[in-house]
């Protein structure tokens, strides 16, 4: 009889897949085989600009666009002078040019007259395109031009169209940087781990085909749920993650029992009794965390949610399958070639020597290393309390793209091109319509707030809406810029509107956008938690059958999140590291950041989680007392979990250094929320916590385990004061 619930289908599958390893390989890449294949045939159906739409702000947005009042993409070119004072007859010369060469370029629909700004220091010609998907660099060499031909003069261009050819260009940048280096990183680690070339390239194998497979499967699913085009970046983080995770626990525990003299084919099976078991109950956690994105009822979320659930789904299948049949193959090949010294350094160190060292303090004296410890913990995880969150803004954007920087030359000297808010009107009477507007016009120019000097009224072809736009003097960002949509929304709209029977308003822009994506995030973030924590909380239940070893999971993954939103808090809205990372704090989190980490974190440690607890119960099952097994499945399982850990540490790392601020608030808060996970919280946290519950975390088995749990590590233990100590082979 099986000792764990579930654990006869990785036990079955591995021992099926050892036996028929030809057949299994052969199923495995045929798999990955076909789901390539759909990629290529199936079109993906990707996230439309209308999907996006969230709240008071969407509905005026489609409200405008059913109108066709939606503004068109357009590109700005900014003339200022190099000395200082712009000379007028020079400046209007370039901006003649500007025009006549702006307008012999395809999808270029008009170019409006110069404007000059307030103080008479710049000229600006707005240039209307036909679409945002009309190439970028015509466009460009146009304004350079202009600029070869007047050396005197600063000519420089940006809008819609360059905007995001620069941010998309350098987040591919980025990203192709990141799996440059982190792929390298990850074998140098496996390395380590191993000591040997196969051992070390089997997990990466793994994570690498899971993810092909996904990439693949994704083309279809995409029909059902429409793909944002970050998910393929999310299915690479999530499946590299996960695939070498799992297939460190498996390889990791299928080499210690072949060193304790079984055969290859016992070997992986007791492997996948153990570690298999664990992997599935981890996998199972993983997706019970990403499904708590679809809480969210984001279109972004949900198609992040389901690319990591079907990765994550594909690499439990590929670690109870085809790893077990590739394992059974090469059998002890597996450890071949051999690097000389790394391959001493990792058979000369015994399953936890220094760990179980490490650990006999928090074993004797859990309530000292337990006070400490959550000392540590509160202190980096009260920030999180003060924490602002806001859509990602120009602020946030990389100050060295030359793009980025002529919009924000723009902006300042032009206010109304920034933050600004719409509001639209339609099924009233055209004239009355625009009285109205008119008036909240002049009742909004009584307020610092908006910038209303020259603010028109537009109305559609049809007469049927019409749309006010106001300037505000603020960064999006600024708490200036919500409470004027607020006060708009709740006293001037509805005074200067009231009257229009029959009519339908709302308030949109981009501030509009941003305040109505943070409420609704705000209000169903506590869902989401809610919902990981108890979902995961009743995986663990059920996988060991107490409530209490549940309920220690979901305070430790509390204790994490905490950790992790306290450092993003402290690092980008308090600026804690500006030189050392290379950034200006923007004084808030980007929204998103915060919910990736959170279900990305709980998914991982509960890798980590599931398979220490699996290992203390499988101990205490062969009769060792509860203090010891606790202190022995913790040292044996920290080699694993360490290495598991750095490469995790290590990837995200990478993505701290990179030049997107998103990139590396993930990067900062992933990285250094698993490094505390692996060390403080699964180190000194959960032991202290276990000895301290003793007999009561882990209930009676009914059935015995004699003859069903694996004979105990080769590693030697003896007793000093009450406590295991390892002593070598």
């Amino acid at each position: 009889m099986s000792r764990f619930p579930l654990s006869a289908i990785p036990t079955r599958a591995a021992r099926w897949s050892a036996t028929h390893p030809w057949r299994a390989i052969g199923a495995w890449f045929l798999l990955v085989a076909v789901a390539v294949g759909l990629a290529m045939t199936v079109s993906t159906n990707e996230v439309k600009d209308a999907d996006y739409r969230i709240g008071e702000s969407g509905r005026a947005e489609a409200l405008l666009d059913s109108a066709g009042l939606d503004h068109p993409p357009t590109e700005n070119v900014l003339i200022t002078s190099k000395a200082g004072g712009l000379d007028t007859a020079d400046a209007e010369a370039a901006a003649g040019e500007v025009a006549t060469s702006m307008a012999d370029v395809d999808g270029v629909v008009a170019v409006g007259d110069p404007v000059a700004s307030e103080d008479g220091s710049a000229l600006l010609v707005p240039v209307e395109l036909a679409s945002d998907e009309i190439n970028a660099e015509p466009l460009l060499d146009a304004t350079a031009a202009v600029q070869k031909a007047h050396p005197d003069l600063v000519v420089e261009q940006a809008g819609d169209v360059t905007i995001d050819e620069a941010i998309n260009e350098r987040v591919a940048e980025d990203l192709h940087s990141a799996e440059f280096i982190s792929l390298p990183i990850t074998l140098v680690l496996m390395l380590l781990a191993f000591g040997a070339l196969i051992a070390a390239g089997l997990p990466v194998l793994l994570a690498a085909t899971s993810v092909a497979a996904t990439i693949g499967i994704s083309a279809p699913v995409s029909l059902l749920v429409p793909a944002e085009p970050t998910v393929t970046s999310m299915i690479v983080l999530i499946g590299m993650a996960v695939g070498v995770d799992y297939s460190l626990f498996y390889l990791k525990r299928e080499r210690q029992e072949r060193a304790a003299g079984r055969s290859t084919l016992d070997a992986v099976t007791i492997a996948a009794e153990t570690s298999g078991h664990a992997i599935l109950v981890s996998g199972g956690a993983v997706i019970a965390a990403l499904a708590g994105l679809f809480v969210l009822t984001d279109v972004t979320f949900n198609s992040l949610a389901t690319g990591s659930i079907i990765v994550v789904a594909v690499a439990v299948l590929g670690s109870v399958t085809v790893l077990p049949a590739l394992l059974a193959k090469l059998g002890r090949w597996v450890d071949r070639p051999r690097v000389p010294l790394l391959w001493r350094l990792t058979r000369r160190s015994a399953p936890g020597a220094i760990s179980g060292r490490l650990l006999g303090p928090v074993v004797r004296h859990p309530v000292v290393a337990l006070t400490v410890a959550t000392i540590g913990i509160l202190a980096l995880a009260v920030p999180a309390l003060s924490m602002k969150t806001h859509q990602a803004t120009p602020e946030t954007l990389p100050g060295d793209i030359a793009t980025v920087q002529t919009f924000r030359a723009i902006t300042s000297a032009y206010p109304s091109e920034g933050t600004s808010a719409q509001v639209v009107v339609t099924g009233a009477d055209p004239v009355e319509a625009k009285a109205a507007l008119e008036r909240l016009a002049e009742a909004a120019g009584h307020f610092d707030d908006f910038a209303t000097a020259g603010a028109q009224v537009q109305v559609s072809e049809d007469g049927n809406t019409s749309v006010l736009d106001l300037p505000m003097p603020y960064e999006e960002s600024d708490d200036r810029a919500t409470a004027a949509i607020e006060r708009l929304r709740a006293d001037l709209v509805p005074d200067a509107l009231g009257d229009l029977t029959g009519s339908e308003h709302a308030v949109g822009g981009s501030a509009a956008e941003a305040l109505d994506s943070s409420e609704k995030q705000s209000a169903r973030m506590p869902i989401l938690l809610g919902f990981v924590l108890l979902l995961t909380m009743l995986m663990m239940v059920a996988a060991f059958r107490s409530v209490i070893l549940g309920a220690i999971s979901t305070v430790l993954n509390l204790a994490s999140v905490g950790v992790a939103f306290g450092i993003l808090a402290i690092v980008f809205q308090h600026g804690w590291g500006e030189s050392l990372l290379d950034f200006t704090s923007p004084g808030f989190v980007i929204d998103w950041i915060p919910v990736f980490v959170l279900v990305v974190l709980v998914g991982l440690s509960m890798d980590y989680h599931v398979f220490v607890l699996s290992r203390i119960r499988e101990l205490i099952d062969a009769g060792l007392p509860t203090r010891e097994a606790i202190h022995r499945g913790i040292a044996d399982t920290a080699g694993v979990i360490t290495s598991a850990a750095a490469v995790m540490v290590s990837v995200f790392a990478i993505f701290a250094t990179l030049s997107m601020m998103e990139m590396k608030m993930m990067g900062v808060g992933l990285s250094a929320a698993i490094l505390i996970d692996a060390t403080v919280i699964r180190l000194v946290v959960l032991p202290a916590i276990l000895v301290l519950l003793g007999d009561r975390a882990w209930p009676k088995r009914r059935t015995p385990v004699a003859a069903s749990v694996p004979e105990l590590s080769p590693t030697s233990w003896e007793s000093q004061n009450g406590v295991l100590v390892p002593t070598g082979r």
